[in-house]
């Protein structure tokens, strides 16, 4: 079962979400936030860090950590297939909101308040996550 990190990026009171591209492999058109996989040898937080340079061109020191969340585990079936993870949750605040610039994984990015995250179609369990920790 793969194991996955999933980052909320928070900058004065709004949170950043990304709409995956048409050219990933899974949820294509579905909003998300800055994720990945953690590949042997990473520890979840060396990927989150890793995973925010590459997704929004963000480097350590544009990001503080605000807080780790408990990994939980989902499962979800897309276009037929069943997908199963275990989701290792962090919160990490902006501190330039203005230097966010997507990859190739999202066509485009918006701010929203927290409580606005229902009205987009998602990546599993990311509602429940942005629930938990941000509302």
């Amino acid at each position: 079962m793969p194991h996955v990190v999933s980052c909320l990026l928070v900058y004065d009171g709004k949170l950043l979400i990304l709409k995956r591209s048409k050219n990933v492999r899974t949820y294509k058109g579905f909003w998300g936030v800055v994720a990945g996989y953690i590949e042997a040898g990473e520890k979840p937080f060396e990927t989150a860090l890793k995973e925010i340079r590459e997704e929004v061109g963000l480097g350590n020191d544009d990001v503080e950590l605000e807080k780790k969340g408990k990994p939980v585990k989902t499962s979800d079936v897309y276009k037929g297939k069943r997908y199963e993870w275990i989701i290792y949750p962090f919160i990490f605040k902006i501190k330039k909101k203005d230097k966010v610039q997507i990859d190739w994984e999202h066509s485009e990015y918006k701010w929203i308040s927290p409580n606005e995250i229902t009205r987009y179609q998602t990546v599993p369990y990311l509602n429940e996550i942005v629930r938990q920790h941000l509302q």
